[in-house]
């Protein structure tokens, strides 16, 4: 086997960018994809050249080896399970799981069928995670004692099409962000052992303002908000974890470490490239552009931004090559349902802490994902990067 056979299922808004960076990588073959709405389905596979199907055809076609689930985090669950269970590889779009438990079936029922389960963020693969990895690895910090990391918006209802979910169970800034933060953190530093957290709503009903059918309507808040945390590493680190879309505007950095013998500041973990800064015993902030290393030029460009050029490094697919790889020839598999299983008990014991006001513990532990070198994640990019735009 030289090529996993890859199906989508759920063509929503995630979905182009993995459509149009599947190909670009070695080890995928992008033949179909499904959606519970058909036109949706049919709309990308036009776009693409590839079979829209049904999602139960797609599960029954003996030629569709790896799944792609990337419907709403409601359906994370059942889809993959059912993925699973048809004997398919499967890589998740985060979270793993709305619920912690149906985290943990989803990865033993994997493990017992001899499959591979990953799951995003993949981002901590890219050029500028892995650059931040070889400064923590290489002693440029020192020991890490601690850190922050903000994440700090006002939502999704100005931007996304259809954002009632953000906003219900399941949502928040916790499950649907915290992921890309926590996966880079526990890459950097290591597994955590202990959270405690506050949380609020700051406004308790959204209104839709982008341009779509649901333009104008309505949204009751149902999860919270805003939360701040402190987060303990089993290596004693304590990082300052804020997660918020009640904010206008801020200025902090997304994740900053402080070390024995300096501090880091680490790019936004959502993409794959961006400058790393560090200083040595409070000398300047030196920056290391990521931009010529694999997989950290920017080929994405939002319209919102800056529509002439791209601005932005987004190799999203990258997890489902390093799984290609795994199955293919044996190398080390990174983006684990293990590791999105810790990161989700780890958003779980957040929200729990804050609405019990007590610390807790977390039970899954790991070791830090397997270093990706420069030359590997080469390997796994055959195609020159081709400009994308946001949906």
């Amino acid at each position: 086997m030289k090529t996993l056979n890859v199906g989508i299922i759920g063509c929503g808004n995630i979905s182009g960018i993995y459509l149009q960076n599947i190909p670009a990588y070695r080890g995928l073959t992008l033949r179909a994809c499904a959606d519970v709405k058909p036109e949706i389905a049919q709309a990308q596979a036009s776009r693409h050249g590839i079979e829209a199907l049904s999602v139960d055809q797609l599960l029954a076609r003996e030629d569709i080896d790896l799944v792609v689930n990337l419907t709403i985090p409601s359906a994370h669950f059942g889809v993959s399970l059912a993925a699973l269970s048809a004997g398919k590889h499967v890589f998740s779009e985060k979270p793993l799981a709305v619920d912690f438990e149906q985290g943990r079936k989803l990865v033993d029922e994997a493990e017992a069928r001899g499959l591979l389960l990953g799951c995003a963020p993949d981002t901590f693969l890219g050029a500028g995670g892995r650059l931040a990895r070889q400064l923590v690895d290489d002693g440029a910090v020192g020991r890490i004692l601690s850190g922050s990391a903000f994440l700090m918006s006002h939502g999704m209802e100005h931007w996304h099409p259809d954002p009632e979910f953000f906003f219900k169970p399941g949502g928040g800034p916790i499950l649907d962000m915290a992921p890309y933060y926590l996966s880079t953190l526990v890459n950097l530093i290591g597994p955590v052992q202990r959270v405690f957290s506050m949380s609020g709503i700051g406004f308790p009903e959204r209104i839709v303002t982008a341009e779509s059918p649901k333009k104008g309507q309505r949204i009751n808040v149902e999860t919270p908000t805003n939360v701040m945390a402190l987060l303990e590493f089993a290596s004693g680190a304590q990082v300052t974890f804020c997660m918020s879309w009640d904010v206008w505007k801020h200025g902090h950095p997304a994740i900053e470490l402080y070390g024995t013998e300096g501090s880091l500041r680490v790019p936004d973990p959502n993409f794959f490239g961006g400058h790393v800064e560090m200083t040595e015993r409070g000398g300047d902030w030196q920056p290391k552009d990521s931009s010529d290393m694999p997989l950290g030029a920017p080929n994405w460009r939002s319209p919102n931004w800056a529509p002439e050029m791209p601005s932005r490094a987004n190799y999203r697919a990258l997890g489902l090559a390093d799984l290609a790889s795994a199955v293919i020839n044996g190398t080390p598999h990174r983006s684990t349902g293990r590791l999105a299983l810790h990161v989700l008990e780890i958003m779980h014991s957040i929200l729990e802490s804050a609405a019990t006001g007590r610390a807790m513990p977390i039970t899954t532990m790991l070791e830090r994902p397997a270093v990706l070198s420069d030359q590997d994640a080469a390997v796994l990019w055959q195609g020159p990067p081709q400009t994308a735009t946001a949906a």
